[in-house]
Parts: C-alpha cells; structure tokens; sequence
C-alpha cells in the first residue's frame, strides 16, 4: 500500500494525474491525498478558529467530488482511498509531520504543474515538497493510454487505412 500526496487548487484537470498515477504504480495499490497549503494567520482570531475551517471546503466543488468517486470506481482494485486534506503552515518541519501523520510514500505533480492559490493565504507546495525528503514523482497526463484509447486509435488507424486504399 502506497500513499500519494497531490498538491491541487481543486481544478478538475488536476484529477487527470489519477489515471497516471495507476499506470506508473503498476500492481501497488494507492491511498491518494489531495492536499492545499495554507499558511498561517497571524491573527488571534484566525487561530482560535483554526479548527473550525469548514469553511475552506467551501473551495471543493460538487464535480470536483463527483470526479474523485468517478475514478474510485473506475480503479476499484488498485485504488483504496482518495482523501482531502488541508495543510497549515508555511515550515518544511511542519510539513514533514504531516507526511508522518499521513504515512506518505511520495508526492505527485503534473509535469506542467502550475500552482494557483484559492484564497490569500495559499502557499505554493514546491516549496515544502522540495525540503521535506519526501520522493517527489512527475507525471505527464498526455501518456497515460487506458485499454479503450487504443482500441479506439487502432480502430481508426485501420479505417484511415481503408480509405486510402
């Protein structure tokens, strides 16, 4: 069992790394964690409330959702869990517990990753990523080759085939 952390502004393009993800993992099964960095308030207020941050899913849309149960299905067998969470903190040994806490293997980016804060306070996970130790993949979606793609391109290969003749 491998557990992957995603860095993501809860676009749904960012879901895409999934299919990437199974692929480049062959037979290992997969908890994923999708995860948005916070920094932290220097607010009182803030600090009090910190455990009453409902209100950052507010962030996550409904197809956001609807995607990760879509891929939970789509990879019964190689995928156990797929997760939300969010970090608060901008320091690598604040980072590094939450791996800990979390069991994480590795971190996973989209070879085009390109961050994109959600509120104010969004940091960029690069940042942490890069210092925590923690084995860092990049992923290229446009690879990935599921069995119907190349049923499909072979299917059309051969009736471009056809046509020419």
């Amino acid at each position: 069992m491998k557990t992957v952390l995603v860095p993501t502004d809860f676009n749904l393009e960012s879901t895409k790394i999934i299919d990437a993800l199974v692929q480049n993992q062959g037979e290992e099964n997969l908890n994923i964690i999708f995860v948005h960095a916070f920094k932290l308030s220097d607010s009182i207020t803030d600090m009090l409330m910190l455990s009453r941050r409902s209100r950052d899913y507010e962030n996550i849309s409904d197809e956001f959702y609807q995607a990760l149960n879509n891929y939970k299905n789509k990879y019964p067998s190689k995928i156990k869990t797929i997760g939300i969470e969010y970090f608060y903190g901008s320091t690598v040994a604040a980072f590094k517990n939450f791996i800990e806490a979390f069991d994480v293997n590795s971190v996973a980016y989209l070879k085009d990753y390109k961050f994109t804060p959600i509120n104010k306070y969004s940091i960029d996970p690069k940042y942490l990523t890069e210092r925590s130790g923690c084995e860092t993949i990049q992923l290229n979606t446009l690879t990935v080759h599921t069995t119907e793609n190349l049923i499909d391109t072979k299917i059309h290969e051969a009736q471009l085939q056809e046509l020419k003749v």
